[in-house]
């Protein structure tokens, strides 16, 4: 197993962490790279890497719908919009690989979803062939 550390700069972000993940897959062989973010606030997720506004309108979606403030949360941290959102885009990715490629699709990328920036965020990567 090994870990990739993200630093987040807002509080709420997309991060592409799709070349770091590149870096640690063995050059040749095949089987799965599985990621999983330790955290509660932040997810992972597989999606447009190509146009920077999919990030945008995806956050401008997950923002709407689950507002930072909302009547009736209790949570004394102010974050719990950042945890449903979590919830919501889940913890982890598994994506295929072969020869130190990433099978993924022509226009996807791995993202670290951030909803309760800026912090350190690291992503478990186990690599199974």
């Amino acid at each position: 197993m090994q870990t990739i550390k993200v630093h987040s700069r807002q509080r709420e972000e997309m991060i592409e962490i799709t070349s770091q993940v590149i870096d640690l897959l063995p050059r040749t062989g095949e089987g799965i790279c599985f990621l999983f973010v330790q955290h509660t606030t932040c997810g992972v997720t597989v999606n447009e890497s190509a146009d920077p506004d999919v990030k945008h309108d995806i956050l401008l979606f997950l923002r709407k719908k689950v507002p930072q403030v909302f009547e009736g949360f209790r949570h004394f941290e102010n974050n719990s919009d950042a945890h449903i959102k979590a919830s919501l885009i889940g913890p982890y990715a598994v994506i295929p690989f072969k020869d130190g490629k990433l099978l993924l699709g022509r226009w996807q990328g791995i993202f670290l979803c951030e909803f309760d920036g800026p912090r350190e965020r690291s992503i478990i990567l186990k690599i199974i062939t």
